[in-house]
């Protein structure tokens, strides 16, 4: 989970800078894992038989799993394994998380705290029956987040450091005689030592002053270091004006990982820019957990190691020992004369140089912070783990440091859906994921604060449908508690409830949650998913060239974001380590042409320094040398009067302007100076999106090709959790760039049911494929391109319609053919040239169940905290009306059946079929149809097709829906959920039966 960085005065934004890749890095980015690319599926022979229907494990959804520490019985460890297997997921990461539990001395921290026997017992346990069921196991590097180890304490090398300061004003001419001055704030409890890195004296110059930095020369900044004798300090200020005296402590930070402790002795944060810090992460591996049984089992269900966001809290500057050296080695300049410009007091600026030198300075600095994370720390941590036969799995964001070179580095880069603030952040690791050539992106997905036990999947649905359309294939759900804990209250422990009070974060799934007993349709509908976006190589249509690195800021890219999106243009993001790689090559105009393809590059000013056109000189060697490859490039801003990023040594600003010059007179080459011109420049250079449609449309797309057949996700989604209005329905056409030359066949992939069926209405030109796309806010489908019967459904080589009249135009086993609502002559136009007419008589009209007969299981706390009772109750509707309207089911949570019955007339023959419309039904459901359970339906879309399930007569109609526990809770447990309002649940409708006739064309 990932908190906000404040942002502070003197930058647009919190400063994150590019990592430039030391000698020999290209490397280290492009070293792929042991199993690096086990869950690719490339090549045609993956798309027979039921490769869509029947996913394997290893694509299906994952748990975060909340563990109290080492508080487990390795039998109900088993349990829990069963459970999660039996729901149709494919694994689950422990994690030691436990922020509802106040009184921490309740769960034995000396005997049962992570690390310790019963803890390890109990992974052994997990992934003995991981390995029993098909499941992989994560395993986080340590308890909650950051990373932390027992055994370093505040004042070892090992642990996080800060670099605290003290300042004394000086007056004109006036001499300081005393201590050197204390740090502004205390060191925090458990740090006994500190080190004085150095003591200087600046004039104050209130010219380079902001709202809250205090303004200074720099040429002014002296070293006075060499004059503190026993701790104490004697100097006069020149009398050209005022001056300040400024000290900096280097001492430990003692921050332990979140809602400890969670061990004996506790464990603190180690130092992630150093190869002490993640040694002592490693070293505690290696000495205390990795057993030789754990070993063994690590091999057979091991998946990952994995780090949650990189939160290091501290309201000083973040340090290293090795910083100046490092910064030194990297810049060919001194750090310590810049520490003024560097330093924070409650995570705020505290001085400031002149403008434009402050930001050069700031981004040196977090260049080379980012230089010694992404080595010492993801580098190393993901070799380690190789050596173990393991992948490395990380959120690494959350620090000012270059992401998407991190996400290059790791074998799986994750996101989150509740720290990204757009789709944009999701962009931003998945251009580092495909430039490396990996194949995962992971999410944690679906925690919602204040949503505990009225979480839906409707919601869940809702937020992860535009994920995947940035990238993201592989889900993460927040999360599947361990069953219990001591002092815990029905229905057991959960992670984040009650948190400070309240109900907290969301969700703990599980056997507990009445929506369980249909996981298997979730987990099915995921893994599909998963299973189109993991299958061979990705395409977006065009790289956003980012000076810095970071993500999780929702910041985006102008013109793409707001305008090319919702034209069909996908994009990524790339920073300069990335064109190191191996993969940024051109060939026939493409960069990375066995990757993405991008088929151009965009260049703006730096979102993060006021939109300053900057290029780190290096980086614009390697733009102009891609450009004379053939890429097309297309620059916003004043390029021609470009910046370096960082402080320039000599004569570096004349050479960047001279190359710059050099990419800009190329004729694949374009400088706009107004955002609105983007989307032109790029048609003058020939460059079109693989994906086109209406303007303006909340369609969002993304592409993948394997072999000849391409592959295209849909989603009417939103671009941010917060997006207001909401979105509307989506029905428009779109045309699809297809990669198969000849005969080319559009496929329609319900992730639902795991259906692949022929589209039967669609056009075909050079351009493409056009098909009718109609999708509710939230809905997904996938649309694939290939060969006529990639699918097997014997209607490969059959004409199509190109225009119909019809409702609907469908193929059956018997071909092409028509489906409407109403009597009347249809005229459909076919792909071979022909004109086809049908007559239907009569259709029977709509019907609205008038009398529904409802039974509810009750779900309601048992004789312990992790038993349920559940209280029958059976209830006659005229009217359908949510629960919380039903004075017998008002507080009720749990699991209702809805019958009715209609009756159907007398002519009702084979020819006939009927669209359930469900309207609105809270949560998860389930349909069945005179005693025949059907496919799993679209949450999003609640219409069921009962064609073939009915009969002239009478027809009985069931509709199983099961609810969050939210209303139960809240007069069970007033104290924590009783602010919640009722939630209206169940099945609201309005309900409609509307038959068809169908028939075949020609």
């Amino acid at each position: 989970m990932h908190k906000p960085i404040p942002r502070h005065d003197g930058m647009t934004r919190r400063a994150v800078l590019a990592a430039s890749l030391a000698a020999g890095a290209a490397t280290v980015l492009s070293t792929a894992g042991p199993a690096a690319s086990a869950t690719a599926l490339t090549g045609p022979q993956h798309l027979s038989g039921g490769w869509f229907a029947t996913t394997p494990r290893s694509v299906r959804p994952k748990f975060r799993w909340w563990w109290p520490d080492g508080l487990v019985d390795p039998a109900e460890i088993a349990r829990e394994i069963d459970q999660i297997a039996d729901a149709g997921f494919g694994g689950a990461e422990i994690a030691a998380v436990h922020h509802s539990i106040k009184d921490k001395s309740v769960l034995d921290t000396a005997h049962h705290g992570w690390g310790s026997t019963p803890w390890r017992d109990g992974v052994e346990a997990a992934l003995r029956q991981a390995a029993r069921r098909g499941l992989t196991v994560d395993l986080t590097l340590g308890p909650s987040w950051p990373v932390a180890v027992p055994g370093v304490t505040p004042d070892d090398e090992a642990a996080a450091q800060e670099l605290a300061y003290g300042r004394s004003l000086v007056a004109a001419g006036t001499t300081y005689r005393g201590p050197v001055p204390e740090p502004v704030r205390a060191a925090a409890p458990g740090v006994t030592r500190r080190t004085l890195l150095a003591v200087q004296a600046a004039r104050v110059e209130p010219a380079n002053a902001t709202r809250r930095e205090t303004g200074l020369d720099l040429a002014s900044v002296r070293d006075l270091t060499p004059d503190v004798r026993d701790g104490a300090l004697t100097w006069t200020a020149p009398a050209d004006g005022d001056w300040v005296l400024v000290s900096y402590w280097r001492r430990g930070s003692a921050q332990q990982p979140e809602s400890g402790p969670h061990s004996a002795p506790a464990a603190y944060v180690v130092d992630h820019f150093s190869p002490a810090g993640t040694e002592a992460v490693t070293g505690f591996w290696e000495r205390a957990l990795l057993t030789g049984t754990v070993r063994r089992l690590l091999k057979a269900a091991g998946g990952a190691f994995f780090e949650d966001s990189i939160e290091l809290e501290t309201d000083a500057l973040v340090w290293t020992s090795a910083l100046p050296q490092a910064f030194e080695k990297r810049t060919g300049r001194p750090l310590l004369p810049c520490l003024p410009a560097l330093v924070l007091d409650d995570s705020n600026q505290v001085f400031a140089f002149e403008a434009q030198v402050t930001r050069q300075i700031r981004h040196d600095f977090w260049e080379t912070v980012s230089y010694l994370f992404n080595t010492h720390h993801v580098t190393a941590l993901r070799d380690w783990a190789h050596s173990l036969g393991m992948e490395s799995r990380s959120q690494p964001y959350g620090l000012q440091t270059d992401s998407i070179a991190s996400a290059a580095i790791l074998d799986i880069p994750e996101g989150e859906s509740l720290g990204f603030k757009n789709l944009d952040d999701y962009r931003c690791l998945a251009g580092g994921r495909d430039m490396a050539g990996h194949t995962v992106l992971s999410c944690e997905s679906g925690a919602y604060n204040g949503s505990a036990y009225s979480t839906t999947w409707d919601r869940f649905l809702r937020t992860m449908g535009g994920a995947y359309a940035a990238g993201v294939n592989q889900t993460v759900v927040h999360g599947f508690s361990y069953a219990t804990a001591p002092g815990v209250a029905w229905p057991g422990f959960a992670a984040f409830s009650p948190y400070n009070g309240a109900s907290g974060y969301g969700e703990s799934w599980g056997p507990r949650q009445p929506t369980w007993r249909h996981m298997e349709d979730i987990a099915g509908y995921l893994g599909r998913v998963h299973r189109v976006l993991q299958t061979g190589t990705p395409r977006a249509d065009v790289a956003v060239f980012r000076q810095t690195g970071y993500t999780a800021t929702g910041i985006g890219a102008s013109w793409f974001t707001a305008t090319g999106v919702p034209l069909g243009w996908t994009h990524q993001f790339l920073s300069g380590p990335l064109l190191d790689l191996p993969s940024a090559r051109v060939s026939e105009g493409r960069l990375a042409p066995d990757g993405p393809a991008y088929k151009a590059l965009f260049v703006e000013g730096d979102f993060f320094y006021g939109s300053t056109p900057t290029l780190a000189l290096d980086d614009a060697r390697k733009l102009l040398r891609l450009a004379r490859a053939g890429l097309p490039v297309v620059l916003l801003g004043a390029f021609d009067q470009a910046l370096t990023p960082g402080v320039p040594g000599p004569g570096d600003t004349e050479r960047l302007r001279t190359v710059l010059a050099s990419l800009l007179a190329l004729p694949n080459v374009r400088r706009v100076t107004d955002k609105a011109a983007v989307g032109d420049a790029l048609t003058s250079l020939g460059v079109r999106p693989d994906a086109r449609y209406a303007v303006g449309s909340t369609l969002l797309n993304f592409h993948r090709v394997d072999g000849d057949t391409d592959f295209y996700y849909l989603c009417n989604g939103k671009h941010a959790e917060t997006v207001k209005p909401p979105v509307a329905p989506v029905d428009h056409d779109v045309t699809l760039r297809r990669t198969r030359r000849g005969t080319t066949v559009p496929y329609r992939l319900d992730p639902w049911t795991g259906e692949a069926t022929r589209v039967a209405r669609y056009t075909e030109t050079d351009d493409g494929v056009t098909v009718r796309v109609t999708l509710q806010p939230g809905q997904a489908t996938v649309v694939a391109l290939g060969r006529p019967g990639l699918f097997g459904d014997g209607n490969g080589n059959r004409p199509h319609a190109v225009d119909s009249d019809a409702d609907r135009v469908v193929f059956t086993g018997r071909g092409l053919a028509v489906r409407v609502a109403g009597a009347g002559t249809y005229t459909t136009r076919l792909s071979d040239g022909s004109t086809a007419t049908t007559t239907v008589a009569a259709v029977p009209p709509p019907v609205t169940p008038s009398r529904w007969r409802l039974d509810v299981e009750d779900f309601r706390p048992g004789a312990d905290a992790t038993s349920t009772d559940i209280v029958t109750r059976t209830v006659a509707l005229d009217a359908l009306l949510p629960w919380s309207q039903i004075p017998e089911l008002a507080d009720s949570a749990g699991v209702g059946r809805y019958r009715t019955t209609v009756s159907l007339p007398s002519d009702w023959t084979s020819a006939h079929g009927a669209y359930l419309e469900l309207g609105t039904v809270s949560d998860t459901f389930r349909v069945t149809v005179n005693g025949t359970r059907l496919a799993p339906v679209d949450r999003l879309n609640p219409v069921v097709d009962l064609g073939g399930h009915l009969h002239r007569g009478d027809n009985v109609i069931e509709v199983e829906v099961a609810t969050p526990l939210i209303n139960r809770l809240r007069v069970v447990q007033p104290s924590v959920f009783g602010a919640a309002a009722r939630q209206a649940y169940g099945l609201t409708g309005p309900v409609r039966l509307v038959p068809y006739v169908e028939r075949r064309v020609g």
